[in-house]
């Protein structure tokens, strides 16, 4: 079984608890507008150009390989808690290489980061294999969600709704982008979807930043964002104030470093 991974960062540390490493699949379903990681979107290995020269983005591994790799450095992440992050792109979209290479991990922590854009079934079977989830949840309402990010939320609403049931602990993590994901309106609808969830360790919300530029340059791609990158976000968290687990606006960004 193979898949294509664009970038594995080691000791990483605010991707998961405790010291891990963290790998990002190629390949994404999501076209969201303010996507950080164009590098990501593309099945394909891409070859990427800037001032500093040219480097692939994207190399075939072998799911033993991978896992080789990752359990050879198990004595150095299992210590408080640490482990292995699987992000992208969308690690689901290469279900299944990650369940191949999930199957070979020698009791090694592993924290899935996703959009939960995948079939429920599909979804489930990753889920259950995990320790925790990072779960995306950008926009509630399905219009909005297709305008800005390209596809139906349907199976993203499915497999939050699905998460206490599969009894694997999960954070929620909203991307502010600003006058798209910060509106009072949609922060209400994620407080009120997200209230009762058991499971559900904290929200974080995670401050728009302005550094696409140059990754699109490098993939030849255009970075023409269609809303106002230097409005102010809306920091109000009143929203959660009745929600009953931490609500957290996050220091680090959310996308994979270049």
């Amino acid at each position: 079984m193979r898949g294509i991974v664009f970038d594995i960062i080691e000791f990483a540390v605010h991707d998961g608890p405790g010291l891990r490493t963290t790998v990002f699949l190629k390949g994404c379903p999501l076209r969201c507008s303010w996507c950080h990681n164009p590098e990501g979107l593309h099945p394909a290995p891409q070859i990427l150009t800037s001032p500093a020269g040219e480097r692939l983005a994207g190399r075939v591994w072998e799911a033993s390989e991978l896992a080789a790799l990752l359990n050879r450095q198990g004595d150095l992440l299992r210590p408080n808690g640490g482990g292995v992050t699987f992000s992208g792109g969308e690690p689901l979209a290469q279900y299944e290489f990650l369940l191949a290479v999930l199957a070979r991990l020698d009791h090694l922590d592993v924290v899935l980061d996703t959009s939960g854009y995948a079939l429920p079934e599909v979804y489930a079977e990753v889920v259950s294999r995990c320790a925790l989830i990072y779960q995306d949840l950008k926009l509630v309402d399905p219009a909005a969600h297709v305008r800005w990010t390209g596809a139906d939320n349907a199976w993203i609403l499915a497999n939050i709704a699905q998460l206490p049931r599969l009894g694997v602990p999960f954070v929620l993590r909203v991307p502010l982008v600003p006058t798209v994901t910060d509106t009072p309106l949609n922060l209400r609808a994620i407080a009120r979807l997200a209230d009762g969830l058991d499971g559900l360790l904290r929200v974080d919300l995670l401050p728009y930043h302005r550094a696409a530029g140059g990754k699109y340059r490098a993939c030849g791609m255009d970075f023409v964002p269609d809303y106002p990158e230097d409005a102010p976000l809306n920091l109000d968290l009143s929203p959660f104030d009745d929600l009953g687990v931490p609500v957290r606006l996050a220091g680090e960004s959310y996308d994979a470093p270049l």
